[in-house]
Formats: structure tokens, C-alpha cells, sequence
């Protein structure tokens, strides 16, 4: 295989994930979306894998940006499915996070994406707008599009997302 001149690496680099524990409980869900923005705190480490980056937020939006690469492609020679998923799950559960006060968390309990066109590594740099349709007590409904430069639109999305409360111990929890 390592003679193989179809055999591609890549090489992936990521900040300790414990480093966000303290400020998801200090921060409001604004302040540590901004924190990124900044880069007064890294990535998280899926975003380094896959290329994501903070492109834009305010209260209840954020948007994200990728270039879809061959790395990401299915046997089908487009990006996966899941990929995409991923891209706008995030845009749709950080714009719900910017509305969170600090010590409050949130999980995405549904989530729906319609895939209107293939992605691929011709699709040049895609963005992903989430917004927030609805906050409730228990329950939160996000919605998010990824469009190319050029405005067609390639998927959309829509998501439920529970908040988790602080516990006694300052973690998250559903009860």
C-alpha cells in the first residue's frame, strides 16, 4: 500500500477537549460561541477534522463554513451524507447555544435533512446558517440551510433540541 499512488493521507491536529468544561459553566452560550469567533478557544476537535470554521453569530444564528473535500467522499464520489449532517446539526444546536445562560446545555433529541444536491470538492466553499424558530422550557426547535457562493442551496434541516439544566454538581442534566 505505501507504494500505492491512489493512497492519500492526512494528517489531523486537535486541542484537549476538557479545556471547554470551564467555560460552558462561566460563560453564557453567547459568550463561549464569541469566545470562538475570537479564537480565545479552539476549535472543538471535530471541527479541526472536517474543516469547520465559525463564520458569523448573533443571538439565536450562527453560521459555519467548509470546504468539502475528496477526504469526506462516500463510494458514490460526493461527500457523505453524514458530513453534511454534521455541518448543519452544529449550526442548528449553536444557534440554540447562544441563547443558553452560562451552566445550561442542550442535546439535539431530532433532527431531519433533506439533501437537494450532491456535494463535492467542485462545490466550492458551503455555508451552513442556523437560527433558532422556537425556545421553550424543556424543548427548542433550530433550523439551518447550507448554500453554495453562489446561493443554490444543496441541504436544509430542521432539529428539536432538549435543554439540559445544571444539576447540583454544575453538569448538565435532564432531570
Amino acid at each position: 500500500m505505501a507504494d500505492d499512488p491512489t493512497v492519500r493521507t492526512r494528517t489531523v491536529r486537535w486541542s484537549d477537549p476538557a479545556q471547554f468544561e470551564e467555560p460552558l459553566r462561566r460563560l453564557t452560550g453567547l459568550e463561549f460561541m464569541r469566545a470562538f469567533l475570537r479564537r480565545e478557544l479552539p476549535p472543538p476537535p471535530f471541527m479541526e477534522l472536517l474543516g469547520i470554521r465559525i463564520a458569523s453569530l448573533e443571538p439565536g444564528s450562527v453560521a459555519f463554513e467548509f470546504e468539502p473535500a475528496e477526504y469526506m467522499y462516500s463510494p458514490l464520489g460526493n461527500v457523505h451524507g453524514g458530513i453534511v449532517t454534521v455541518l448543519l446539526d452544529t449550526a442548528m444546536g449553536c444557534s440554540f447555544h447562544t441563547t443558553l445562560p452560562s451552566g445550561v446545555g442542550y442535546t439535539t433529541i431530532e433532527l431531519k435533512v433533506n439533501f437537494l444536491r450532491p456535494v463535492t470538492a467542485r462545490s466550492g466553499t458551503l455555508r451552513a446558517e442556523g437560527r433558532v424558530v422556537h425556545s421553550g422550557t424543556r424543548v427548542a426547535a433550530a433550523e439551518a440551510r447550507l448554500s453554495g457562493s453562489d446561493g443554490k442551496l444543496y441541504a436544509h434541516a430542521t432539529s428539536s433540541l432538549l435543554i439540559l439544566k445544571p444539576s447540583s454538581g454544575g453538569a448538565p442534566t435532564t432531570e
